[in-house]
């Protein structure tokens, strides 16, 4: 076998070089001492994978080919440990309060110089340059700095990757990660709530995390910033996945946890556009991700084939638990977490749409899943009952769900995404009134949740008859239909839907139970959106305050 041209020979010294843009730029701006440390720019996925698996503790190749890397002690984000920095350029635009929590630009400085310090003492850091947002116009340049191999493999999968050309010409990126999540914070520094901190600089465009290797909080971190970014810009940042048929029709799918989100995106008989973050701009939809971050917790090959052959060579996994032999993953094993996830590209999914960008959507699908049985399977929002839902964000948790939850437990989470909002709710549900108007989008409350009775009672919406409601929107028929109003919720419900019992279609007619215990049970959810929405009413417009509930 020949000998290969190049004299390089892992773990040889170099001959020396001068110094590349990126090295001098980090010296410049953090101080990083590219003397002592090595600077791995843009590395491609295999030396990822030597690096991760030679200088990682715990870091192996599943049978698939994924890399298994593990996040320590912390193994989900920490939005009591996030804070926004308090500086002139942003503080009156900000939602102020148990979301954001103010950070002073001192004590800011205080956290960046630490995490410098200790990225200084790494013999080796990597550095990733991609995109934020796939519509060239709107994205953003974002620069990771990490000592950790698997947390810059992650960011490549979760960002857009760049070519060689737009690598060569990057430039002074839009903003940074400085992530020395290793090394935990002082925690007797003011402010500081724990050994955590992930903060958010606008002024200085910076991001700096402490104290959590978990991977997770540099994606939050980017949709944070773009939270603030493009409403700024006349574009309206959302928490949801989208998809888009045949014709070109696009459909906005949102929804908290458990409610069907990734499931009912994940339709064969349309392309995905992404399943987590879209901006809507002046010329459609885009995803702002390059990649995917799937839940893994009891992943099947028959329920999720696409996410399940995803999960090879390139791939993340995060905390999950494997053979040690035979290194075959056991997903259903939460030892360590029930937040197993993956990170792999978007285009590891065989009908994923690249680039991920669309038309304006048709369709607008809200999610919740109601375990208290008096929401209907489906109904027509007005434009103002849109923004009042969107606010709330409402769904329910179950027994079994969490630890302590015995009955079902109301959830409200702000623009179904509440932890990464900077700005106020009314701020996003206004855009989006807004833009669905001008492009005349129909929107729709879809219930996941329990049809007949409360949970324990009666069984959740079969997934088949929610399928046929989302065929019957996409086809245009549900439009076309009559339709009964809801008492209470004011809610439009179709009479009819092609493939579903009529009499499922509306709360009342299908509940088996006594009447008085549905009017008490239909009072008991009214009452939980309006106590929740009192956080909301002070900025609300009076036409969001009036699609509230009538008791």
């Amino acid at each position: 076998m020949a000998r290969p041209s190049s004299p390089y020979r892992p773990g040889s010294p170099r001959p020396y070089s001068p110094h590349t843009k990126v090295e001098e730029d980090l010296h410049n701006m953090a101080g990083i001492d590219y003397d002592k440390v090595t600077i791995k720019h843009n590395p491609s996925v295999p030396v990822l994978y030597e690096e991760a698996l030679t200088h990682e503790v715990g870091t192996v190749i599943s049978s698939s080919g994924a890399l298994c890397s593990y996040s320590g002690r912390k193994t989900g984000r920490s939005p009591n440990d996030k804070r926004i920095v308090e500086e002139e350029d942003s503080c009156k635009d900000i939602w102020w309060g148990p979301v954001n929590t103010k950070m002073s630009e001192r004590v800011f400085l205080i956290n960046r110089e630490r995490a410098i310090d200790y990225l200084n003492t790494h013999p080796r850091l990597y550095v990733f340059d991609g995109f934020a947002g796939w519509d060239p116009k709107y994205r953003k340049k974002v620069r990771v700095i990490a000592s950790r191999a698997y947390h810059i493999l992650f960011m490549r999968n979760m960002l857009i990757r760049p070519t060689d050309e737009e690598l060569e010409n990057f430039g002074t990126p839009d903003f940074t990660i400085f992530n020395a999540g290793e090394f935990p914070a002082n925690r007797y520094t003011t402010g500081m709530t724990s050994t955590t901190s992930v903060s958010i600089n606008f002024k200085r465009h910076e991001m700096v995390i402490l104290g959590t290797e978990y991977a997770g909080e540099m994606k939050k971190g980017i949709f944070t910033v773009m939270h603030y970014l493009m409403p700024k810009a006349g574009v309206l940042s959302l928490h949801s996945s989208a998809n888009e048929g045949e014709n070109g029709d696009v459909t906005l799918f949102f929804g908290l946890s458990g409610t069907g989100k990734t499931t009912l995106s994940a339709d064969p008989k349309r392309r995905l556009i992404g399943d987590d973050e879209h901006c809507w701009s002046d010329k459609g939809i885009f995803n702002i991700e390059g990649g995917c971050y799937a839940k893994c917790i009891d992943l099947s090959a028959e329920k999720e084939p696409e996410i399940y052959n995803a999960i090879k060579f390139g791939s993340v996994l995060e905390n999950v638990v494997l053979n040690e032999d035979s290194r075959v993953v056991d997903y259903a094993d939460d030892f360590l977490t029930e937040n197993t996830r993956c990170a792999y590209p978007i285009d590891y999914i065989p009908n994923a749409k690249i680039p991920c960008m669309g038309s304006h959507p048709k369709n607008i699908i809200l999610l919740t899943c109601d375990a208290f049985g008096v929401l209907p399977p489906v109904s027509k929002l007005t434009p103002n009952q849109v923004m009042y839902h969107f606010i709330s964000g409402y769904t329910t948790k179950v027994a079994g769900t969490e630890d302590g939850i015995v009955e079902p437990t109301p959830t409200f989470s702000a623009c179904f995404g509440s932890p990464f909002l900077v700005l106020h709710p009314q701020k996003y549900a206004t855009m989006l009134a807004e833009k669905m108007s001008h492009h005349a989008a129909d929107a729709w409350l879809i219930n996941t949740g329990w049809i007949g009775g409360k949970a324990g009672e009666a069984k959740r919406c079969p997934l088949k008859y929610t399928r046929a409601i989302l065929d019957a929107i996409h086809s245009g028929a549900l439009s076309k239909v009559e339709y009964d109003n809801y008492e209470v919720f004011n809610l439009a419900i179709p009479k009819q839907v092609e493939g579903v019992p009529s009499e499922l279609l509306h709360p009342r007619k299908a509940w088996q139970g006594d009447e008085k215990e549905f009017d008490a049970s239909l009072k008991k959810v009214a009452e939980m959106f309006l106590e929740n929405f009192k956080t909301f009413q002070d900025e609300a417009s009076a036409e969001t305050s009036a699609a509230a509930p009538k008791i």
